[in-house]
């Protein structure tokens, strides 16, 4: 936890540097919602169809969800929103002609119903 889904416009591959915008994310997530760096995960998602808007094609999408454990008040949430929305900014090139819309949708995971397991494996 947090949990970090990321679906992007398939035109958005080359100009989306993912593993700079997760080595970036995973702090300030982790300094946001009080947690640490190593239980953050973020997957990646390409959609190669979507309909957006009036279905131009000058447009693209980058919709990230963020899933915390419950128990965080709203402020710390639009924060995190805010936060998230920059990061993604800073790592996405603009590409002549393509609008692109970014959002966050941070979401409550159930603290009650969370369960996580790590199994370390030595060398």
């Amino acid at each position: 936890m947090p949990h970090i889904v990321v679906e992007y416009s398939g035109t958005l591959t080359d100009a989306f540097d993912r593993p700079g915008f997760g080595a970036a994310l995973h702090p300030v997530v982790a300094k946001t919602v009080d947690t640490v760096v190593a239980g953050c995960k973020t997957r990646f998602r390409r959609i190669e169809e979507a309909h957006l808007a009036d279905g131009a094609d000058d447009l693209a999408m980058i919709h990230i969800e963020v899933s915390i454990l419950s128990g965080r008040d709203a402020e710390t949430k639009r924060e995190l929103s805010a936060a998230v929305v920059e990061v993604a900014r800073a790592h996405v090139s603009p590409v002549p002609g393509l609008t692109v819309q970014t959002t966050v949708d941070v979401r409550d995971l159930d603290r009650d119903c969370y369960e996580k397991h790590e199994a370390v494996h030595p060398a």
